[in-house]
């Protein structure tokens, strides 16, 4: 159910009168916003704050400046630390909480949220071995360890917030660099890099036979209209031809399906066709977290069976021991955003796809597969993005000029990037939290083998 945030009208009054003296510039909205972003707010401070505390282990002043950088409005936001949650008011209004379970990280408090309370992750099972399989290290190359240390610094001392770089070459982990407060074992947010580990949970069920979605509507509730002639290929290809708002207004689709819904994908489900499926590119979150319901719905309907199937399917297969795919408050993963990694661990993901869908003596998904993900989808309009992942090339210009044209990419909010580069046997991790624009190319082309 959706709650409901009720503001006494002389409240709102007295507050609105007061954001419109502070300028709509200075608060990143306007007072006619008002009821709407006090819903973002308080959600976002709760969802954000909770995981950013009990998942990457954060402190509350790095928080709440994390949170600034959305909006300054936010340093407004009153957060209330318990044990193992977070609640967030603006001056007293629109209070949320998100609660923190350790196997699924935080989840806002919407609706009945019981069900997540039972649910427990296999237990992790440790390698003693070289990186992938397990976190020894005997592989750093001391000068490009040097010029990424150089990177790293040269990133932070301009502001851009960089938190972990990764270098794999040809297999291994050559040169890694952290900033301050992370390690290797720290769980970052990466935002829309989810997206990519979303197409492969869908890519390990059809590598398991276990992914067959032809022959009928995706969802019972598109049998009588025209989404029943959506298919996976064109959710793959951000190609559903749905309307949704992917703006971060108050309001708009996107901030409703993060910050104030019980089931994130309800609000993409229940989203008028307004193009022919595949012909139009337009990206989407609601279109990543309606794959992250059909996987959902084809194991089983709960979170256990999701949970059980991410963890020995892909994380124990790819030697992953820090990183929490989180739910929505119905238990549905929220593919489009919610995956934290450590740095090593988002260069796990990279090296599978490098390696054709192997990793560490197994099969985990088809060299088929790997293939269709980094090939240009057929829209009229922008055919540089493959199955949830971005192309350099397939278009009329490289996405990245410095980079080599068969490079693909995990991208997401404030600048994350994981490079995956077939022609030089490369992958190239960053996560920080960069408000600006991060020179991704500039940098990344420092890291390549010098013969590209």
């Amino acid at each position: 159910m959706k709650r409901l945030i009720t503001i006494p009208l002389a409240t709102l009054a007295a507050l609105a009168l007061a954001f419109a003296l502070l300028a709509p510039k200075l608060l990143g909205f306007s007072a006619t916003q008002l009821p709407a972003a006090v819903r973002v707010a308080t959600g976002m401070g709760a969802k954000l704050a909770c995981s950013a505390y009990f998942v990457s282990g954060f402190d509350k002043d790095r928080i709440l400046e994390d949170l600034a950088s959305y909006s300054p409005a936010n340093r407004l936001l009153d957060l209330e630390y318990g044990a193992q949650s977070v609640t967030a008011t603006l001056f007293g209004l629109g209070k949320t909480s998100a609660t923190f379970r350790k196997d699924l990280g935080c989840s806002l408090d919407i609706g009945n949220t019981a069900p997540l309370n039972t649910v427990r992750a296999p237990a992790p099972i440790a390698v003693d071995a070289p990186w992938p399989a397990g976190d020894k290290l005997d592989s750093i190359d001391p000068a490009l360890q040097l010029r990424l240390d150089a990177i790293l610094a040269k990133d932070n001392g301009a502001g851009l917030d960089t938190r972990a770089l990764v270098v794999v070459q040809d297999g291994k982990l050559v040169a890694e660099s952290y900033g301050p407060g992370i390690d290797a074992r720290t769980p970052l947010l990466g935002w829309s890099m989810g997206k990519s580990v979303t197409a492969m949970l869908y890519g390990r069920m059809e590598a398991l036979e276990i992914a067959n979605s032809a022959g009928t509507p995706l969802f019972s509730s598109w049998a009588d209209d025209a989404r029943a002639k959506i298919e996976m290929d064109d959710l793959l290809h951000m190609a559903s031809g749905l309307q949704f708002d992917e703006t971060y207004a108050p309001g708009s689709d996107s901030t409703r399906m993060l910050f104030n819904a019980h089931s994130a994908s309800d609000v993409a489900m229940d989203s008028p066709a307004l193009h022919t499926p595949g012909q139009h590119f337009s990206y989407s979150s609601g279109t990543t977290n309606l794959i992250a319901r059909w996987v959902h719905d084809q194991l089983g309907g709960s979170a256990q069976e999701s949970i059980n199937f991410l963890h020995r399917e892909l994380l124990q297969p790819l030697g992953m021991q820090h990183t929490i795919l989180e739910t929505d408050p119905s238990g549905v993963f929220v593919g489009s955003s919610y995956i934290y990694a450590s740095g090593r661990d988002w260069a796990r993901l990279g090296q599978v796809m490098l390696d054709k869908g192997e990793m560490n003596g197994q099969r985990i998904l088809s060299e088929d597969w790997v293939a269709r993900a980094q090939a240009p989808n057929n829209s009229e309009n922008d055919p540089r993005y493959g199955y949830q992942f971005w192309l350099n090339g397939g278009g009329d210009a490289l996405r990245f000029p410095e980079l080599p044209a068969d490079a693909y990419f995990m991208l997401g909010n404030r600048e994350q990037a994981l490079m995956i580069s077939p022609a030089t046997g490369t992958v190239i991790v960053r996560v920080g939290w960069t408000a600006t624009d991060y020179p991704t190319g500039e940098n990344f082309s420092q890291l390549l083998p010098a013969s590209h």
